[in-house]
């Protein structure tokens, strides 16, 4: 049995950058001692989410990577001994940035990194306006805990990425992760859209016979703009095993730290049972790199 110790911190955020830090540090220096191998934190977890607005200013929130940041929690990596998960808004030029994951190493070391692929441009999540999608293709990232398929929120809904993942070795899919509800949706449409997140990524657990870990932000930021009433980030942050099974899915309300054991060996016997990927018709599936099939 290979088991993995994951850990997963969900978090409130605020204004202030390194208060936001210093509190990671002490969620990620506890699920260390608590046991944890890899620990996966919410996407863009230094920060607000600033992309409620188009703002210039918040460009000065970026940094090069290897930068400040990776510098901090490969520290922590290092004197923990743990496989880290981050997700940075990386400037890696004037006038180009990235929405970027960066897996450190237990050395304190960066295993790999993965840019954002799929951007969203919605209400309240202007991401074309800061980021550039993503050049370094789905590619799984090599640890000492494992092969990680690492994604970002938006890629979430694309089976497409996860297959790639998988099909690369992957042995587990990680979305970092930052979505909430709208004010002016209902209560039930807020839940549908909550339990489609959920059963989408589930799916992905299915289809390609690895487990999921999501890692969401949770709390309410308001729109600098005053144009919409914010957003309440719905949590939610689970671990889905081979066959969609929950083995965790935290609050929708509340800060939570947990660690989640994994056996990374059943999605073998799972693969055996439903072999998928063997019965792919590879031979028929041109049509999916193309945009429509129909006018």
């Amino acid at each position: 049995m290979k088991e993995i110790k994951i850990g997963i911190l969900q978090q409130h955020n605020t204004a202030d950058a390194k208060d936001n830090m210093m509190r990671l540090a002490e969620g990620i220096t506890d699920l260390a001692h608590r046991g944890a191998e890899l620990i996966v934190l919410q996407e863009l977890h230094n920060s607000l989410y600033f992309c409620q607005v188009e703002d210039v200013d918040n460009f000065d929130l970026a940094e090069p990577i290897p930068g400040p940041s990776t510098g901090f929690y490969g520290e922590l990596a290092k004197q923990l001994n743990v496989v880290i998960v981050t997700s940075l808004f990386e400037k890696r030029a004037p006038g180009l940035y990235h929405n970027t994951a960066v897996v450190i190493e237990r050395d304190g070391t960066i295993a790999g990194k993965y840019r954002k692929m799929h951007i969203p441009d919605d209400p309240a999540y202007y991401e074309k306006f800061y980021f550039t999608p993503g050049d370094l293709g789905f590619h799984p990232i090599d640890t000492s805990v494992g092969r990680l398929g690492v994604l970002v929120c938006w890629d979430q809904w694309y089976p497409e990425a996860a297959r790639l993942m998988a099909l690369q070795g992957a042995e587990l899919l990680i979305y970092p992760t930052a979505i909430g509800y709208a004010d002016n949706d209902t209560p039930e449409e807020q839940q549908r859209q909550r339990e489609a997140w959920t059963t989408v990524q589930r799916g992905h657990a299915v289809a390609n016979g690895i487990p999921v870990v999501t890692v969401n932000r949770v709390g309410f930021e308001p729109d600098p703009s005053g144009q919409t009433g914010g957003i309440q980030f719905w949590g939610s942050s689970f671990v889905a095993g081979p066959q969609g099974e929950l083995h965790y899915r935290a609050s929708d309300n509340e800060e939570e730290s947990i660690i989640v054991n994994i056996d990374l060996d059943h999605s073998e016997q799972v693969r055996r049972w439903w072999p998928f990927l063997r019965d792919r018709r590879i031979d028929e599936y041109d049509g999916i790199t193309k945009r429509l099939l129909i006018n």
